[in-house]
């Protein structure tokens, strides 16, 4: 008889988890979320949420999901082991991991700690990372564990498992809003999305003098009527410190702002600690500082920080989606233009060698490429090349194409048709809910401070889709509603200036720091004997590319340094496959 294997401890311990049991199921649940139904709600509020949701199970079934809002994972199992549904909410904030064996359903939050799955590390997995500098959903760094995608739930019965996704964004691309209805409408949504992330415990936010964080802070400040604490990080490098904007904003809303300057000793104590901290490799550079700065919070009597995330990716604030659009330009050109005179003349000899041709050539080159597999023509991977950088027996068991196929299949699982929804609905899952959301869920966990993201709210999520493509993207001016709704309330200063956030000066610093440069070295002293990437490539790597070009090799190093000191402590002798 197949049975669901629920052992003790199956979910790590989490303030935010509870458990209701009647009627031969038991619910469990992570996260904070809330009920569209008023008679759910109360429950919600005077029994917890684990009786909400199996009391919205009772009456909707699996439509149930629809009927919550926020942050949140449901697990629902019947008493005899037969049925089960887990479901994660729309951009996987707190995920669910899962593997199927012999007729049993294993299930935890965390992909280390699936029980009764023996751990063999995937060679695919371990290729997407390098990729992606993350390991996307639904793969895992383990064969055979599963990490249900964002928005998703899985239905587990007698045996068979069956995954679909709950949540599909539906954009309204030909509406005709009210332009000033519509900034007051975004401005009080934001608020109250700042107002309900500040009840019920003590609040901070990050502030790294971004428009999103500005924003957040700005609203914090208002609501509760008295100076927020904004926690914001620098860096003493040319070229990554922003502190001028923070200060900026926090004079503007009068926020109680905390600075701290990184120094790379702070990166040689911390990285180990972050890198250990995930349940997979994870290579997102600015988790670092913002670990940082999260236990500066937390330090400081912070117990839950409000972050930015999301206000780029509803709202088409990444540079790439103008950059994109630059391209796409080059579909308007006829055909026989394209095909007869431009690519000919452009292919001559010589014409590599002028300044002009070759930016030419070099958008041609891109401009042919379809999307979505052109946002990845300059992965370092792919510039370098794979034979280059990778051992022959390991790329002989990866399929160095399925990302792009993965991808393409992103793409096109949606309803929207302009370019700008595309971009943002392929964001939703690689930006937020595979990288950025990760990063900030992972280092405000292993600084002991709550996150709660204003932003991302069901409420501003739905209203970003009604919204006219050209208001987001504005022939070249990026998020141009967001800007033009929040003008007056941020400085001009703050709205003209270009993203940047917590980039961190890996590179230059492991270059002029002896211990920061040691730890690299020992880091990827031991990573080339893994068999993944060629020994002769990470030598030249740490004595050629990385000296002449910090900022560029500088990335490379360190998702080889994350993924070593990760292997270490999670599957040290454990074999690749």
């Amino acid at each position: 008889m197949a049975r669901l294997q629920f052992p003790a401890g199956a979910l790590a311990y989490r303030p935010e988890l509870s458990s209701f049991q009647e009627g031969g199921r038991v619910s469990i649940v992570l996260g904070r979320p809330r009920f569209h139904d008023a008679a759910l709600q109360q429950i919600n509020t005077a029994q917890g949420a684990a009786a909400a949701w199996a009391q919205a199970f009772a009456r909707f079934g699996d439509d149930a999901v629809h009927q919550a809002a926020g942050r949140f994972c449901v697990v629902m199992v019947a008493d005899d082991g037969r049925e089960a549904l887990l479901a994660t909410d729309r951009f996987g904030t707190w995920p669910i991991c899962y593997a199927a064996r012999d007729g049993r359903l294993h299930f935890s939050d965390r992909a280390d700690t699936v029980p009764g799955v023996e751990r063999r590390v995937a060679p695919q997995a371990v290729f997407e990372y390098l990729f992606f500098h993350m390991i996307p959903a639904p793969t895992t760094i383990f064969e055979g564990i599963v990490r249900l995608p964002h928005g998703h739930l899985l239905k587990w019965r007698d045996g068979q498992a069956e995954c679909r996704r709950w949540w599909i964004p539906q954009f309204d691309e030909h509406g005709s809003p009210e332009l000033e209805q519509s900034k007051a409408r975004f401005l009080q949504i934001v608020e109250d999305g700042v107002r309900r992330e500040a009840e019920g415990a003590s609040v901070g936010c990050f502030l790294s003098g971004g428009t999103d964080s500005s924003t957040v802070t700005g609203m914090l400040c208002k609501v509760l009527g008295q100076p927020a604490r904004a926690f914001s990080i620098g860096f003493d490098a040319s070229g990554y410190d922003e502190m001028e904007y923070a200060r900026l904003a926090a004079r503007r809303f009068g926020a109680d702002h905390r600075e701290y300057y990184v120094t790379p000793a702070d990166l040689v104590d911390g990285i180990p600690k972050v890198a250990t901290h995930y349940d997979q490799p994870f290579g997102n550079s600015s988790a670092l500082p913002g670990w940082i700065c999260a236990t500066r919070a937390r330090e400081d009597g912070v117990e839950r920080i409000l972050a930015g995330d999301g206000g780029d990716e509803l709202f088409g604030g990444n540079s790439r989606y103008a950059k994109q659009r630059v391209f796409g330009w080059y579909d308007s050109v006829p055909g026989v233009l394209r095909r007869g005179l431009l690519e000919p003349a452009l292919a001559l000899p010589g014409m590599e060698r002028i300044p002009v041709t070759r930016k030419g050539q070099s958008y041609v080159e891109q401009a042919r490429m379809p999307m979505p597999d052109r946002i990845h023509m300059y992965n370092m991977l792919v510039r370098l090349g794979m034979d280059s950088v990778f051992e022959p027996d390991f790329l002989a068991r990866v399929d160095t194409g399925r990302p792009n196929v993965e991808q393409r299949e992103v793409w096109h699982a949606t309803n929207a048709r302009s370019h700008i929804n595309l971009m943002l609905n392929y964001d939703w899952k690689y930006t937020l809910a595979d990288n950025d959301l990760p990063k900030v869920i992972g280092t405000t966990g292993l600084a002991g401070v709550e996150v709660a993201f204003p932003l991302l709210s069901d409420e501003l999520t739905d209203f970003s889709t009604t919204l006219p493509p050209e208001w987001k993207l504005k022939r070249l001016t990026l998020r141009w509603f967001f800007k033009e709704a929040l003008r007056g309330f941020l400085p001009d200063e703050i709205i003209a200036k270009k993203k940047h956030g917590f980039g961190l000066p890996f590179g230059v610093w492991a270059c002029q720091h002896p211990g920061l440069k040691a730890l690299a070295a020992d880091a990827l002293g031991s990573f080339r004997n893994r068999g993944i990437v060629r020994p002769g490539f990470i030598d030249e790597l740490l004595s050629v590319h990385l000296p002449a070009h910090p900022g560029y090799y500088g990335e490379m190093v360190w998702i080889l340094m994350m993924m070593e000191f990760w292997m270490r402590a999670h599957c040290d002798g454990t074999s690749i496959d």
